[in-house]
């Protein structure tokens, strides 16, 4: 049997002034920090040992591993850094206060922006001083594949390449993995995992900083899910 174990990146500092973040590199705020460090309390408290770790390539994401990690004894396992499992992209809504951006084109079109499935925010173009395509990161990818803007059934589609290329992989041997990233990358999986219709996958919530966990039989069914907090 097999765990996956999903972790929210800890309270970033744009979740603290509530701003839409995306693809945008921010840090962990305090709060964060905190959350981040009893996650791996949880994770070395339940007894879960971890044979492979994934993340993003967004501090936030990187750093909430890095803790997990640190206070659980396992700082030293292998770990894989993707564009894959990065948030959901924002598009123009990138960096804008959420409040500001409700006032400006009413709540319910933020709210279908921020929440339906297959709705696309405003895209952002990708000569925009802020398109991820002027980061280095993103330097070794086809530039036409980086997102002006997504929904959760574009980042599902995202992140389904590399789960299936490197994640179920390690699990159907039989490995442990733990996977700290964000809220709508780790819905998106959540999603595929328990098959989660499009109209209920709106109303599933990643809270920050507690670990979910999955157990799997030797052919990916999930067996059970549990919330460490």
């Amino acid at each position: 049997m097999a765990k996956l174990v999903l972790i929210r990146h800890g309270q970033s500092e744009w979740n603290l002034s509530n701003q839409f973040t995306g693809w945008v590199d921010v840090d962990l705020s305090e709060e964060g920090v905190k959350q981040a460090i009893n996650a791996g309390k949880l994770i070395k408290q339940a007894g879960i040992e971890f044979d492979f770790a994934f993340t993003s390539v967004l501090t936030r994401a990187i750093k909430t591993l890095h803790y997990a990690l640190e206070y659980s004894d396992q700082l030293w396992i292998p770990e894989i850094k993707s564009w894959r499992l990065n948030e959901r992209h924002y598009g123009a809504l990138q960096g804008h206060n959420k409040k500001k951006a409700a006032e400006k084109y009413g709540d319910e079109q933020v709210h279908i922006w921020r929440r339906s499935y297959d709705v696309l925010p405003p895209l952002l173009k990708a000569d925009d001083e802020g398109s991820a395509a002027h980061d280095r990161r993103y330097a070794n990818l086809d530039p036409h594949i980086i997102p002006g803007g997504e929904n959760l059934k574009v980042t599902l589609e995202r992140v389904m390449p590399f789960w299936e290329d490197q994640i179920a992989p390690k699990l159907l041997d039989g490995k442990n993995v733990v996977i700290a990233a964000h809220g709508n990358s780790l819905r998106a999986l959540s999603k595929y995992i328990e098959n989660i219709s499009d109209e209920d996958i709106i109303n599933l919530e990643m809270a920050t900083g507690e670990p979910v966990v999955y157990d799997f039989d030797d052919k990916l069914n999930v067996l059970s899910k549990t919330k460490l907090n």
